[in-house]
């Protein structure tokens, strides 16, 4: 008799549902996408029933495709996209149709309110909150109770993103230690929510779930979630943890100095340590591990796999049109085509601040660019630009990690973009690193929510079967004569990012 693991990766685009086997084997996966509504400047939303519908569609896909028993299936883990902000009322009924995601910076007049109570270095050094402060979701909680004062007074509750989705599982409002630290409210080294954030923030604690750990199993599923997924009720649901942690664990950085490079919609750098790794100046993001005593170290650009779908869906309709006819997948024909283009993609740089600034920017306003576009650059040019601007913009987020803990000269490859072998080259040579693919690529989040499910619901005594579970499929090394070129390039590249953030100002001033 079977025993299956389900997970759910519940990321920036849409839904991932994977069905594992005990000895961590990938059974099936099926992919449900669903939008982001940009409505205003720096307004960035989704609905939460549309994950659900994800969640729904997903399972109902897999359970088609999958040759198993669904009355096996013992237990569901969920990672999920962080700085959610969901509202309920005292019956969990959702308040908001669209709610802010992660990448939202609305709130950036509640954010400067709270700073004249609480000095921001401090809160830096207390929650590890490196993205610019008006993601997170205490800010967002602000502007809620700001400017949209009846619904705010209704709130019972806000929870994230894999929370609601665990609500609409379980019944159960929850979150579990990782999801909270991205809360803006999270003491890191006291493992809880600081009394004296919340208080300087104005809000309630009870507006914020409660925390357990991230294997806790919250409850088996609620008879109309059982119909809705066409699962038995008997399925026990893990806590699961936010995207960066559930990611790690699944990149196999659950021990003290492991790093991988997500390279997904936002791309990152991270390194796994029992301490977190501050810095004021360039301000490493840190959530709490899902591996207890852990954190979660890294810096990012945001819009990566997100600028590479702008390039497609805008300048690459053409290959768009020939791949759905020839049967192909686009982004092989767009690297293909980059293929052409030299080293450098003849002197064409690419700023992939599409999404907005990170901490590694001078201004989190600053927007993306092509820089020395000329009459005779082609579409293979500019493909390949974005793909090595893409890259340049992580070297320098590498380049701060190295200054704050030591890394091997090897680096693991999770994401979309580790399935390109030229974009593994180009990441190798910039980066001057040999950069390492396993037979997990895209499925680290989902394998290391369901490791989640597995400890919790004791099918795995720990998680050190993750690392049986990877093999190495390549190792790129960097090749010499391009690195070269590319360290030129980054000079170029480091500029031309601190004049967009200077335009960034003079074009919110219009």
């Amino acid at each position: 008799m079977g025993c299956y693991i389900l997970s759910y990766d519940l990321g920036t685009g849409g839904n991932k549902a994977t069905l594992f086997d005990t000895d961590g084997n990938c059974l099936a996966e099926h992919f449900s996408p669903y939008p982001t509504r940009y409505p205003a400047t720096g307004w960035h939303e989704q609905q939460p029933l549309d994950w659900w519908d994800a969640v729904i569609k997903s399972t109902k896909a897999l359970l088609d495709e999958a040759d198993v028993n669904k009355n096996e299936i013992e237990c569901i883990g969920i990672s999920g996209q962080s700085l959610g902000v969901v509202p309920l009322d005292k019956e969990g009924h959702l308040l908001r149709e669209n709610t802010p995601i992660w990448s939202d910076s609305r709130a950036s007049t509640q954010a400067e309110n709270f700073f004249s109570k609480i000095e921001e270095h401090r809160w830096y050094k207390t929650t590890g909150n490196g993205f610019p402060p008006p993601l997170y979701a205490i800010f967002k909680i602000m502007w809620y109770r700001d400017n949209e004062p009846g619904m705010f007074e209704r709130i019972d509750k806000i929870i994230g993103s894999k929370d609601f989705i665990n609500y609409k599982l379980t019944g159960q409002i929850l979150t579990d230690f990782s999801y909270a630290s991205g809360s803006g409210v999270y003491d890191l080294l006291d493992g809880d929510y600081s009394e004296t954030l919340i208080t300087a923030s104005g809000l309630k604690r009870s507006i914020l779930p409660d925390i357990v750990p991230s294997t806790e199993v919250i409850g088996e599923l609620t008879g109309a979630a059982a119909k809705s997924l066409g699962l038995p009720q008997s399925v026990k649901v893990v806590a699961g943890g936010v995207d960066n942690s559930c990611m790690a664990l699944g990149a196999r950085s659950f021990e003290e100095g492991r790093s991988y490079n997500s390279q997904g919609s936002s791309s990152w750098l991270a390194v796994a340590s029992k301490v977190p790794l501050l810095d004021f100046r360039t301000r490493p993001f840190v959530f709490a591990h899902v591996i207890p005593g852990m954190f979660m170290s890294a810096l990012s650009i945001f819009s990566a796999g997100t600028s590479f779908r702008w390039v497609r869906d805008q300048i690459c309709l053409n290959l768009v049109s020939y791949a759905e006819k020839k049967g192909l997948n686009v982004y092989d024909v767009m690297t293909a085509l980059a293929e052409s283009s030299p080293i450098g993609a003849n002197k064409l740089i690419f700023n992939p601040s599409l999404g907005g600034g990170t901490s590694l920017d001078d201004n989190m306003n600053v927007r993306g660019a092509f820089i020395g576009l000329d009459l005779g650059h082609t579409q293979a040019d500019i493909i390949r630009a974005a793909m090595e601007g893409i890259a340049m913009g992580l070297r320098l987020a590498l380049d701060e990690l190295q200054k704050l803990t030591d890394l091997k000269k090897e680096i693991l490859v999770v994401g979309g973009g580790s399935q390109s072998k030229l974009w593994r080259q180009i990441y190798a040579d910039i980066y001057n690193m040999d950069i390492v693919k396993t037979n997990i690529d895209q499925q680290a989040g989902a394998l290391g929510a369901a490791a989640l499910a597995a400890v919790g619901a004791g099918l795995w005594s720990d998680f050190n079967k993750i690392d049986d579970i990877h093999r190495v499929q390549s190792v790129t090394k960097p090749i010499e004569k391009n690195t070269k070129v590319y360290e030129q390039l980054l000079a170029v590249y480091k500029r031309t990012a601190t004049q967009q953030s200077e335009l960034a100002e003079m074009l919110v001033e219009q």
